[in-house]
């Protein structure tokens, strides 16, 4: 398999640059006019300026406007990012070697740029922070939950820690904290098939056979709520979440579950009250086994009340 050739361009605040190849074949004289075509929400005028500035390059140094196209080639920029909401939270790391970074995340912050969010996820922010250009998210976690997320350290080490994950070789606990049913027989089992369609916030349950399986235990109760250990034996996109309301105990703080609530994006009050918790996996380079805690912790039944949670 031939290897893409590196980025001439470095980093900028954590975020490598776009990578974009021509097409093979083109009837445009100039790599600009190409862009002009295939870019179209870019304004013409802010293409020009990126180019008159040196910021699209090509393997040979900078484009220019009259750089002639040329099929096959690759080009590299970085992309003018959007205006974002700062999250007011830090990542406290856990654990770090010359392999793995493991860190708490905290609630609100993305796993990895999408959508409104780029700086403000943790990928970019440990990137900067640490000084790891090519550090990447062996799993991911969603915005609203906080806990432990493993990164790796080396390009060339992706793989194998990424495929953990995809394996199911990865034992995760989570805790959780959602009313308290006296009548709900636990611990339980739950299976379902959830299915999440490309542009819904939500997931949902539908018949069919299961692909998706949590073991949901109490560990504490009191005043009327309970404290949770999930464990999830699949890793299907809001699972957890799921299956709690599918219970008749949603997580407090979900705002998706078993409603909708909107929110925006600078509310951070009410976080899900849910917890990545520990990871363990015997290591696929050294053959030892690993685990790591969370330091984070939710609190104490005592400490909620079900009016701060009111949209539920």
């Amino acid at each position: 398999m031939r290897r893409l050739p590196d980025a001439p361009l470095p980093p900028r605040d954590g975020l490598s640059p776009a990578r974009m190849r021509m097409p093979a074949e083109g009837s445009w004289a100039t790599i600009r006019d190409h862009l002009v075509e295939r870019i179209p929400k870019l304004p013409t005028e802010r293409l020009d300026e990126m180019l008159a500035e040196g910021r699209i390059v090509g393997q040979d140094g900078p484009i220019r406007p009259d750089t002639p196209f040329r099929g096959g080639e690759f080009i590299w920029f970085h992309r003018d990012l959007p205006d974002e909401v700062a999250v007011p939270f830090e990542i406290g790391v856990v654990h770090a070697d010359d392999r793995l970074v493991v860190v708490d995340k905290p609630h609100f912050l993305a796993t990895i740029p999408r959508g409104r969010h780029v700086r403000e996820t943790a990928l970019v922010r440990l990137r900067r922070d640490l000084g790891l250009p090519e550090l990447s998210p062996a799993h991911r976690l969603d915005r609203v939950t906080a806990g432990l997320l493993m990164f790796v350290v080396r390009r060339e080490h992706r793989g194998a820690y990424q495929t953990l994950f995809r394996d199911r070789k990865v034992r995760k606990t989570y805790q959780a904290v959602a009313r308290h049913d006296p009548g709900l027989a636990l611990p339980a089992v739950v299976r379902s098939r959830i299915v999440k369609e490309r542009g819904t916030v939500t997931a949902q349950e539908v018949p069919g056979e299961p692909n998706a399986e949590t073991r949901i235990e109490l560990i504490e109760h009191g005043h009327g709520l309970g404290r949770y250990r999930l464990i999830p034996e699949t890793g299907r996109t809001h699972q957890l979440r799921v299956h709690m309301s599918r219970l008749g105990v949603p997580i407090l703080g979900d705002r998706f579950y078993p409603a909708v609530v909107e929110s925006t994006l600078d509310d951070f009050t009410r976080p899900l009250q849910l917890l990545a918790q520990t990871l363990e996996f015997t290591d696929p380079l050294t053959g030892t086994p690993r685990r790591f805690e969370s330091r984070l912790t939710l609190r104490s039944c005592d400490e909620h009340t079900l009016s701060e949670f009111s949209f539920l």
